[in-house]
């Protein structure tokens, strides 16, 4: 007699572990004068994804879904049927309960690390560091990634169409910090951009300091061989003697790599007349690609990080607009690239994200970046060589794989 089985779940079809809630209140249908507006709430069954919270937000042509278990990340997002995603070898979302992120090593963050927008932050941001004794201060990319929002609503406008996702969440340790992130991620019912608001108070009755990088990641369909980064920066530089030797194509990619070791490049972003940051990744045939915009004023740096692994061990392009380089939290400090807050102060941090599915997308924000350069007459300053202010590896000389 053949044998039989019934399949509960599957590990590699995550979206089958959700279980959509109909009885939320972020259950939402809203009719806007732009446009139809959705909202579900759900939650993930099953194995580490086991209690991660999901909200989909989605228009007529695109969606996104939001992980306010996981720092408010956004998991994926999908347009005109592009997908916005990578093939991380953690197989997410992870709930942050299987998560060490204080463990002796440092790099516990990398077990629960799949998102295509990952919050790093709030005390630290970079690599890992530890005291003299070996005691660890500061782990990878920090706490905020696996801390959960504690309050969430959703805002709406039936006028301009717009629809937000609100919430926040909370850093804090008794004698040491409190940081309250508020988050806003707002799409519109006529558009596909979506955009992250985020607002970060100092809630002590003393000074405090934080760093905050946005973490994009995006693999294939977008990220391929001879896929392209469009980026307008002033200054370039290799994080390491590693990085140095591609210096020359530090913004073009390879195909997916057995064995290939990551490139991390460091660089001095310009803006526009209003203020903002432009990067573009697009693919080999620029026919889709995905835009990133940044306030420069409070996310004064930007980091690219090149993966290109095999596709399953890791393929992917990490576009980072940060408060600073990530490296260890001392030596940025000491460089002043920290955010100082005072009692009850607050810093903004602007981002939006445009997914480009035709080949005029493309051409257009191609055209964005190529009128700062003209409109500002600059010309980038490619450093051959790792520069000992932007990089600890310098005066470490020994190679941080964890520290992007």
């Amino acid at each position: 007699m053949p044998t039989e089985s019934i399949v509960l779940r599957t590990i590699d079809d995550r979206e089958q572990r959700i279980e959509w809630d109909e009885s939320s209140p972020l259950h939402l249908t809203i009719e806007t004068r732009a446009g139809e507006l959705t909202i579900r709430k759900g939650v993930f069954r099953g194995g580490v994804s086991e209690g991660v919270e999901i909200v989909r937000m989605a228009n007529s042509r695109m969606h996104v879904d939001i992980l306010p278990t996981r720092g408010m990340a956004i998991w994926r997002m999908q347009a005109n049927g592009v997908r916005y995603q990578w093939q991380s070898p953690v197989v997410g979302p992870v709930h942050p309960n299987y998560v060490d992120v204080g463990e002796p090593s440092g790099v516990g963050f990398l077990s629960g690390f799949d998102e295509l927008v990952t919050r790093c932050g709030l005390e630290s941001n970079g690599a890992p560091e530890h005291d003299a004794n070996g005691q660890l201060l500061h782990p990878l990319h920090g706490h905020i990634a696996n801390t959960p929002a504690d309050a969430l609503s959703v805002e709406f406008d039936e006028a301009s169409g717009r629809a937000e996702l609100v919430a926040e969440t909370i850093e804090a340790r008794l004698f040491v910090k409190r940081f309250r992130m508020r988050t806003r991620v707002r799409i519109h019912a006529d558009r596909d951009d979506v955009e992250l608001l985020d607002d970060v108070t100092n809630e002590l009755s003393t000074p405090a300091s934080m760093q905050l990088l946005y973490h994009i990641n995006v693999g294939a369909p977008v990220l391929g061989k001879d896929a392209r980064l469009n980026v307008a920066v002033e200054e370039v530089a290799p994080r390491n003697d590693h990085a140095a030797e591609e210096i020359d194509r530090w913004e073009r990619f390879d195909g997916p790599t057995s064995g290939y070791v990551e490139r991390v490049y460091f660089a001095k972003p310009c803006s526009d007349e209003s203020g903002m940051g432009h990067a573009m990744l697009a693919d080999a045939k620029g026919a889709r690609g995905l835009s990133v915009r940044f306030r420069t004023s409070t996310l004064p740096w930007f980091v690219l990080w090149k993966n290109c692994a095999e596709t399953g061990d890791g393929y992917v392009a990490g576009i980072e607009p940060s408060t600073n380089f990530p490296n260890p939290r001392g030596f940025e400090h000491e460089r002043g690239r920290t955010v100082d807050l005072g009692p009850g102060e607050t810093e903004s941090f602007r981002v939006t994200l445009s997914p480009l599915t035709t080949p005029e997308e493309v051409q257009q924000a191609d055209e964005a970046i190529r009128k700062i350069y003209e409109d500002q007459s600059i010309e980038v300053n490619t450093f051959n060589t790792p520069r000992a202010d932007w990089s600890i590896e310098v005066e470490n000389n020994a190679p941080e794989s964890e520290g992007n």
